[in-house]
């Protein structure tokens, strides 16, 4: 009798939601099916010459990892994209050589974004990558410093000389490091998920494909595309639509410090030489340039930061532009019981709290989970030689 009692209260106590199986409505089986299919294709990057070239990946991937970059030689990009932590750093904000404003972003994907960095700042993968190169909090490096390194190192040069030619300066050189990153970038892509593999059973209507699927992701994913309203900023394949949102996340970096996110990002990109406005740009059509040739910073920008991808977001914590948020239930909450008062008075006007219940939040985070790849801490292997330069002992 007592078991029977404790049963009876245990099932008393969970939603009838939660102990029935999952059946998705048409209308939701149209909006998870525009979640994929994954992988997608990532297009060439028009602007740099080098894009899909092995001797500049293979010069990308060598550059990424090797702390002569830096300064001061102690540096490198893997010193805050670490693999191991799918390419992020694990800390709230990035940690260079002083403490900075930012939460490291992973840079899985990135060869399919639009705009590069919290703020956007940046119009390509290979103009981001100069970024850390030259900031002084960084890697705080030179065109001199870059140029000698390509120069120097064996392997370096030969790859340097098969992917781009002789280089015709210091500052060409460099630009050309920052190519040969960013088409390395373009293969970091990561690969299925749980959810992919749900996403297309669902559409097979492949019933143990299906039921391999948890039940709590499943609730947690009719949330997502449903009253949680999640899918109008985390779109498509990508789980982002690209671009800027003020979401109630407070912009004070430091006491008597903000920070204006897209506002200020539009302003830095507009004066980089390194935009795709400039001589560096290797697209002669311009096409490549149109979305930056039409941009305008706003006041409406202020406060608004780029939404984050949510593929393997389980492995990137912690949360939001400024890491405030330390676990995905963090954030989850955050939308549950969202202040619209600290949104910016021209910020977003679809953000709603939305009340969840503790089983809903579990749900949304279990759902979350299966959107990580088994491979996303992986390191492409280098062969041994590329283009007909030995790349590895």
């Amino acid at each position: 009798m007592r078991r029977a009692a404790l049963v009876f209260a245990l099932l008393a106590a969970c939603p009838a939601s939660a102990a029935e199986p999952v059946v998705f409505d048409p209308r939701e089986v149209q909006a998870i099916q525009r979640h994929g299919p994954w992988p997608q294709p990532v297009l060439p990057d028009r602007s740099n010459r080098a894009w899909g070239n092995p001797a500049a990946i293979a010069l990308g991937q060598k550059l990424f990892f090797d702390s002569r970059l830096s300064g001061d030689g102690t540096m490198a990009c893997a010193s805050c994209h670490v693999p191991a932590r799918a390419w992020t750093d694990g800390r709230p904000r990035a940690h260079g050589r002083e403490p900075l404003a930012r939460n490291v972003p992973t840079v899985l994907d990135a060869g399919r974004g639009r705009w590069f960095g919290w703020d956007g700042g940046s119009d390509s993968a290979w103009s981001f990558s100069l970024r850390p190169i030259l900031d002084a909090r960084e890697l705080a490096s030179s065109p001199p410093r870059v140029a000698a390194l390509l120069r120097e190192d064996a392997a370096a040069a030969c790859l340097h000389e098969a992917a781009f030619g002789a280089a015709a300066s210091d500052e060409a050189a460099m630009v050309n490091a920052a190519k040969a990153l960013g088409a390395f970038l373009a293969t970091l892509a990561s690969g299925r998920t749980a959810f992919d593999e749900f996403r297309d059973a669902l559409a097979k209507r492949d019933a143990a494909g299906m039921a391999r699927y948890p039940e709590a992701a499943k609730r947690g994913l009719r949330l997502f595309v449903g009253r949680g309203n999640c899918a109008v900023c985390h779109f498509g394949p990508d789980f982002t639509n690209g671009e800027f949102h003020d979401v109630g996340v407070p912009f004070f970096a430091a006491p008597g410090k903000v920070d204006g996110g897209r506002y200020d990002g539009v302003k830095r990109l507009m004066a980089d030489p390194y935009n795709l406005l400039g001589r560096w740009n290797d697209d002669a059509s311009g096409a490549a340039a149109t979305k930056t040739r039409h941009l305008h910073s706003t006041q409406r920008d202020f406060g608004r930061f780029k939404t984050p991808s949510l593929r393997n977001v389980a492995l990137t914590a912690p949360y939001m532009h400024n890491g405030s948020l330390a676990t995905l239930a963090d954030v989850v909450r955050h939308y549950s019981e969202i202040d619209t008062e600290r949104i910016h008075s021209h910020g977003e006007q679809l953000l709603r709290p939305l009340g969840l219940t503790p089983g809903e939040i579990a749900d949304l985070v279990a759902f979350l989970e299966t959107l990580s790849a088994p491979d996303a801490m992986d390191v492409p292997a280098l062969p041994p030689v590329v283009a007909g330069c030995r790349v590895a002992p």
